[in-house]
Order: C-alpha cells, then sequence, then structure tokens
C-alpha cells in the first residue's frame, strides 16, 4: 500500500512557497522574473534543506524556537550560495526581499501548524504555576506548552526578572503569588531551581502547599540528563527533598584527585554507604574498584549496577583475616574504604559477640592489613554514636576509632570520618515510615522528644571522600550535619507529604541503647578545616599494647559490657 512520504510535502512546500514570494517580491518591484532563475533557487533551496542541513526530518507539529532557527539558517546559506550570480545588480536588493519574505512565510506556516495542531489536540483543563523563571523554568514551560497545563505565572525572587515576562506569561514575585493564591486554588506548582538548598525548598512547600493540589519539584543539577526532557524528570516533594542539605564547600577537584587512578579497596560495598561510595570512585576515576561484602545479593546489585569491566566482585567477611588478605595479596588496594559494619541498635544489642566480632575485629583486621601490605590510605567509616554511646553498637565503634588513632601505621594514613543518619538507608527510619503509611498506620516513633542527624546519602558519600583526601593520619572527621531533626516531626511531614492526614502516630518507647539525641563533638576542642562542612575531632591517647590485650579479653570474657567500659569510660549503657 502506497504511504505518503512526509519529505515529498516539504518539497512541495518549498517550491511553491518561493515560487509565489518571488511573484509577490517581483510584482513590488515592477519587474519581470526570468523563470531560469526561479527554478535556480528553488532547487538550490531544496539542496540546501535536504543534502547540508536534512531538515525534512524536522517534525512541524513539534517544532521549537530551534526549528525556526534551523529552517532560517538553511535559506540564509542558500542566499549565499547564488547571491555572486546577483551582486551589483538591482535585482540583488529585490532578492533579499524576496528572502526574508519567505522566511517570514515558513516560520509563520511551521508555527501556525504546530499552535493549531497542539491546541486542537490538547484540552488545557489544568493550570500550573513555575517557581523559578531560569534556565530550568524557561524550558519547562516549552514543554508545558503541548500539555493539558496553562502557564499561568513565573515566579522569581530576582526583582530585574519581576519587570518582565516569558513569552507574554508575568513573572511576578513571592509576595504577589500569596496574594494571588489567596482567592484561587491552582493544579499545579512545580519548583524549578536545580540548585536550591533544602531550606529554600522547605519554604516554599510550607508556605505554599495548602493553596496547590499537587507540588513537584525537579531534581538536583547532578541528575539532570541533557539530553531529556525536564518535564519527564519532575518528581513529587518528598521528605528528601525538605531535609536534605548541599554542602556549598564541596571540593570535587580534590576528591578527583584523591581517587584517579587509585586501586579502591570498599568493605561493605553492597550497603547503603558503600554502595555510594562506590558509585562516587567510579565517577571519580578510580583505576580499579575491589568490592568486597558477604552478602551476595547486595554485592550481585551493586556489581550489576556498575558493570564495569575494573570492578572486582570479592564474597567475603571482614572477620576472615585469612581470606581478605588473600585479597590483598592479589590487588595490592591503594586506597582501603572500610564501610562494612553492623549498624542498626537494637539487633547488635541483642547479638553483641557478632556486633564486637564484625565492627571491632573486621575493622582490626582491615587496618592490620591495610599497614602490612602498605595501603597509601585507609578510611573508617564511623558514627555519631560512638560519641559518650549509650548502646554495643556506638560503643564498637569508638573502640575502632580509638585503635585507627593509636594503632602504629607506618606509610599507612589512617582517618576516621564520624557522621548521623543517612536517609533512605537501609537502617533509616523513612523506609519503615513509608511502608507503615502504605500499610495505613499507624507511625511509630519510640518518644515524642527523640531528635537525629540527617544527611543524603551522596551528600555524606562526597564528603567522606573530601575528609579522606586531606586527611594526614591519626584524624576523626566530622561532618556537618546540620541541626538535628525531632523525629516525631519527620513523621507529620511525610504523612502530609502522603496526602493521608488520617494515619496517626503512636509512641513505643525508646529500644534498649538508644538515647534521645545523637552528639557528634566529644569535646569542645575541635579544629577547623579548611572546609566548614568538615571539622577534626580531637585526639583520644591510648596505649596501643593495652588496646590489643582489652580486644582480645573482650572476645573470651562472660561480661563483655564490663569489659567495654574499661576501653571505652564514657559508655553509659541504657537498656530503657
Amino acid at each position: 500500500m502506497f504511504k505518503f512520504d512526509k519529505r515529498i510535502l516539504n518539497i512541495l512546500v518549498i517550491a511553491i512557497l518561493t515560487f509565489i514570494t518571488f511573484y509577490w517580491t517581483f510584482f513590488i518591484f515592477h519587474q519581470s522574473p526570468q523563470i531560469s532563475v526561479i527554478i535556480g533557487v528553488i532547487i538550490t533551496r531544496i539542496i540546501s534543506s535536504f543534502l547540508i542541513y536534512k531538515d525534512y526530518s524536522i517534525s512541524w507539529s513539534k517544532s521549537t524556537q530551534r526549528t525556526f532557527l534551523i529552517k532560517s539558517i538553511v535559506y540564509i546559506s542558500s542566499f549565499i550560495v547564488y547571491l555572486p550570480i546577483f551582486y551589483g545588480d538591482v535585482r540583488f536588493a529585490l532578492l533579499a526581499s524576496e528572502l526574508f519574505l519567505y522566511l517570514f512565510s515558513i516560520n509563520f506556516l511551521m508555527y501556525s501548524y504546530n499552535y493549531f495542531t497542539n491546541k486542537c489536540n490538547t484540552i488545557k483543563d489544568k493550570t500550573v504555576i513555575i517557581y523559578g523563571a531560569g534556565k530550568a523554568g524557561v524550558k519547562l514551560s516549552d514543554e508545558f506548552r503541548n500539555s493539558k497545563y496553562t502557564i499561568k505565572y513565573f515566579v522569581d525572587d530576582s526583582k530585574i526578572l519581576q519587570k518582565r515576562s516569558v513569552d507574554g506569561i508575568q513573572i511576578i514575585s513571592k509576595s504577589k503569588l500569596k496574594t494571588i493564591v489567596k482567592n484561587t486554588k491552582f493544579d499545579l506548582l512545580v519548583i524549578a531551581m536545580p540548585s536550591a538548598n533544602k531550606s529554600r525548598v522547605k519554604f516554599i512547600y510550607d508556605k505554599l502547599n495548602p493553596h496547590f493540589k499537587t507540588i513537584k519539584i525537579l531534581p538536583s543539577l547532578d541528575e539532570i540528563l541533557q539530553e531529556k526532557d525536564y518535564s519527564a524528570q519532575l518528581k513529587d516533594i518528598s521528605v528528601e527533598d525538605l531535609l536534605a542539605r548541599h554542602p556549598k564547600d564541596l571540593d570535587k577537584d580534590k576528591i578527583e584527585k584523591f581517587i584517579k587512578d587509585k586501586v579502591v579497596l570498599i568493605t561493605g560495598a553492597g550497603g547503603s554507604i558503600g554502595s555510594e561510595i562506590s558509585r562516587q570512585c567510579k565517577k571519580f576515576g578510580a583505576k580499579q574498584l575491589i568490592l568486597l561484602d558477604h552478602s551476595e545479593y547486595n554485592l550481585y546489585q551493586i556489581i550489576e549496577e556498575l558493570s564495569c569491566k575494573n570492578t572486582i566482585p570479592v564474597m567475603q567477611t571482614v572477620r576472615n583475616i585469612g581470606f581478605i588478605e588473600n585479597t590483598f595479596k592479589k590487588y595490592k588496594p591503594q586506597i582501603v574504604i572500610h564501610a562494612a559494619a553492623y549498624k542498626h541498635v537494637p539487633l547488635v544489642e541483642d547479638n553483641i559477640l557478632e556486633g564486637i566480632s564484625n565492627n571491632i575485629i573486621g575493622t582490626k583486621n582491615c587496618i592490620d592489613l591495610s599497614i602490612k601490605y602498605n595501603v597509601e590510605k585507609f578510611v573508617l567509616i564511623s558514627t555519631d554514636k560512638a560519641v559518650r554511646p549509650t548502646n554495643v553498637m556506638g560503643t564498637t565503634k569508638r573502640v575502632c576509632e580509638l585503635y585507627a588513632q593509636n594503632v602504629i601505621s607506618k606509610s599507612t594514613e589512617i582517618v576516621a570520618v564520624r557522621f548521623g543518619n543517612v536517609l533512605g538507608s537501609s537502617g533509616s527510619v523513612i523506609p519503615k515510615f513509608k511502608a507503615q503509611i502504605e500499610s495505613g498506620g499507624p507511625i511509630t516513633v519510640t518518644h515524642p522528644d527523640i531528635t537525629r542527624y540527617f544527611m543524603l546519602i551522596p551528600e555524606a558519600c562526597e564528603l567522606v571522600l573530601q575528609a579522606a583526601s586531606i586527611g594526614k593520619g591519626g584524624e576523626i572527621f566530622i561532618l556537618d550535619m546540620g541541626e538535628p531533626i525531632k523525629i516525631v516531626d519527620l513523621a507529620k511531614k511525610m504523612i502530609e507529604l502522603s496526602g493521608r492526614e488520617e494515619i496517626q502516630i503512636e509512641y513505643c518507647g525508646l529500644r534498649p541503647g538508644e538515647k534521645l539525641y545523637e552528639e557528634l563533638l566529644i569535646d569542645d576542642s575541635d579544629k577547623k578545616t579548611d572546609y566548614d562542612s568538615i571539622t577534626v575531632a580531637s585526639s583520644t591517647r591510648f596505649d596501643i599494647n593495652l588496646l590489643n590485650k582489652k580486644i582480645e579479653e573482650l572476645l573470651v570474657s562472660d561480661d563483655k559490657i564490663k569489659v567495654l567500659k574499661e576501653i571505652v569510660p564514657e559508655f553509659n549503657h541504657k537498656l530503657n
């Protein structure tokens, strides 16, 4: 069956429009056109359009300003081809006039076709306001034009932009928007500010949420793909968007210099922190990644995701020094990032020996082998729960910090990085709250006054690598986690975002080893670094021979809590 080729239509449009504009221009100038000239110009335009620029593939119904620009370039260049023939002749002015009349005609046709086609095919029964009149907001407006949404306003904080408009759409201030939304409820608000920090997003959300049926947000700049429509990336605003911190002093050049062309061994590589560290190391150009994890499934997941020939999976436990020594011998890592640990407080309380074995012995094994095999830098991932610990998990991590600070490290630089909870990790309250909301509630919170520090996993991992890059050995780096957040406020915000206001909050009491608030500092003598997001905890000296003796005693003692208190005197075990 014959199928009409739209390229033929394109040829006919070019030919007919050229012929008409030629005759009209010649008529105005009281000249008689030569048919050979007309045919020559038509052929030149068709050749320029099809063979050189291939603009026959342009869809008129999806045309944009860029399409009109391409069309103009095509025909101006075709004009340049036959320009010498008419140079010096009165017909040069005539021909130039014809060209611009043609350009106006072809672009008018395309714009009209685009406008009426999309207007007839789309019922615009929704209203949208775009918060942000920058590049992202303007690009979004182009994409919304062919949708069911009518763009009512742009909102921007720039006083200069507030005096202007985008394609006839007014740019207003946030104060004017507040006045407008008092009387009218709109369907959608889009926060189109990919570089906005969490406090700005939270402020906008809190002020405007009652006046919109839906609020969506563009992801961060790093997440936006250049070749992908912004509108396709719009997402519902999440609690992560409201709590996320975006460190302003992130030094990616420093991180790249630290990681690039290095062999990096990551323990616990399949976990929440370890997997993100693995992604970051790949992004910053590691020569080879040795991903070690005792979980078959977690290791498989991260290996499949990275799918890189320079990524080596090693399914081992850090507790078996003989096995992991073979890994050190075989791959000779230059950097070791130790993320393997048991982190769930109540589970470690119920499995104290496992917690000690995995956290303390596993860390000691990795540090000792790093020293033995001349690793350049060893990075211990620690936790805020190591500060004045009230549970076994936090105390085991404090023992690891003490060992990292006091072991005779020879040429290996050993540093620890301490931070709080990360949003979205396997042990985070957020996945738990989401599951409780989906099941209809209630949300269970241990105590109305309990607070925690929070940070996004990618941000935390980037700062870990940055801290490691500036370490000289013996430091415990502390990441700035911002202000602590009440867990009950987090639960309320998640209920609000879900739109299920009927869900209740219940208090179930503190769990064994849990305290109301976490700390990141032990005393006030902590030092600044070149980066505001990173500080250094003061050193704690501990005789390494005595520490080794106490660790051996810890493994065989019947009263492991007593021995842990001897190593970490500030350990105040709370059974709640």
